[in-house]
C-alpha cells in the first residue's frame, strides 16, 4: 500500500481503505497496479461460493461473499418476465459478464416452470471453463463470445450486463458494437455513473480483503453520454440497482457517484 501511496500521492489516496479512488488518465495506468479480474483467486472463492449455492449448502452469493438471506433484483426479474411474456412464453438470455451464474441462481425462484428458458454466459475463458465443469445444465451454458452463444442459440431475446460494463478497457467502443447486434431488449444493471455533468471517470478499486484480494480498474460514466449509445431503443424503465447500499457511491471518500440500471426495447 505505501508504494501505491508514493508513486501515485497526487492521483490517489488510499489511507489503508477500500473503495474506489483517483481520477486516472489511462487504462493502462491502473492496470500497472491492478490485475483486475482475471486474478486466479478471485475466480477460486467465486467457484467454492456459487458450488455451495448450486449444492445447496448457501442461500445467496454475491460478489463470491455468501448469505444467509437473498436479496432478490425485482427490476431484473420484472424486465425478464416481461421479455418472456412478449416472445410467447421463451426466454433466452445472453448474461454478458455473468461469472459462474450468480444472477441466474438469484432469480431461478420467480421463472415460472412453463416458461422456456435458457441462460448463457458470456465470459473470459477460465470461467467458461470452470462454468462448463461445474455448472452448466440443461438451462444454464457458458460461452467464450457473444458471436459464439448467438451462433448456437439463434434467436436471443435479451442481453443483461450487471456490474460490468464499467470494467471493460473500451465500454464506448463495446457500447457501439453492442448496438450492431440488434437484440429486442438491452437489461443493465449495478452500472457506475458519475455525478452532475462530468465526464468519465476512470478509477482503482480495491476490494476489501474479506471478500477477496483484488484492485482493478472501474469506469463511472457520465450518463448522458452513456444513454447516446440506445438511440434506436426505448428506455422502458430506469431504476436504482437492487445491492444495499450501492444506490450512492464514493470516491475518495466523497459521495459523487451512484449505481442504476436500465431496461430498454428496441424501436419498431
Amino acid at each position: 500500500m505505501s508504494w501505491i501511496k508514493r508513486k501515485f500521492r497526487k492521483k490517489v489516496e488510499v489511507k489503508n481503505q477500500y473503495g474506489w479512488f483517483g481520477n486516472f488518465d489511462s487504462w493502462d495506468e491502473v492496470k500497472r497496479i491492478a490485475p483486475g479480474y482475471d486474478a486466479d483467486n478471485i475466480l477460486k472463492k467465486t467457484k467454492e461460493s456459487l458450488l455451495k449455492v448450486k449444492n445447496g449448502e448457501a442461500i445467496y452469493e454475491r460478489d463470491s461473499v455468501l448469505f444467509d438471506k437473498k436479496e432478490y433484483p425485482y427490476a431484473i426479474i420484472s424486465a425478464l418476465l416481461y421479455i418472456a411474456a412478449r416472445n410467447n412464453n421463451k426466454l433466452n438470455v445472453i448474461d454478458f459478464g455473468g461469472s459462474l451464474g450468480s444472477t441466474w441462481f438469484q432469480i431461478r425462484d420467480f421463472i415460472p416452470p412453463e416458461i422456456e428458458l435458457s441462460w448463457s454466459i458470456v465470459e473470459q475463458e477460465a470461467y467458461v471453463k470452470a462454468g462448463k465443469e461445474h455448472f452448466a445444465d440443461a438451462v444454464l451454458d457458458f460461452y467464450y463470445s457473444i458471436d459464439e452463444c448467438i451462433a448456437a442459440k439463434k434467436n436471443i431475446h435479451v442481453i443483461l450486463l450487471s456490474s460490468v460494463v464499467q470494467y471493460l478497457e473500451k465500454p464506448h467502443e463495446f457500447l457501439d458494437q453492442l448496438n450492431s447486434y440488434e437484440f429486442n431488449y438491452l437489461l443493465f444493471d449495478r452500472t457506475a455513473f458519475i455525478n452532475g455533468d462530468a465526464g468519465d471517470r476512470l478509477t482503482l478499486q480495491i476490494v476489501p480483503p474479506e471478500i477477496y484480494e483484488a484492485k482493478y480498474p472501474a469506469w463511472f460514466f457520465n450518463e448522458a453520454r452513456f444513454l447516446k449509445h440506445f438511440d434506436s431503443y426505448k428506455l422502458k424503465a430506469d431504476f436504482v440497482s437492487f445491492v444495499e447500499g450501492e444506490g450512492r457511491m464514493s470516491i475518495d471518500h466523497k459521495m459523487v457517484a451512484y449505481d442504476k440500471g436500465f431496461f430498454f426495447e428496441r424501436n419498431k
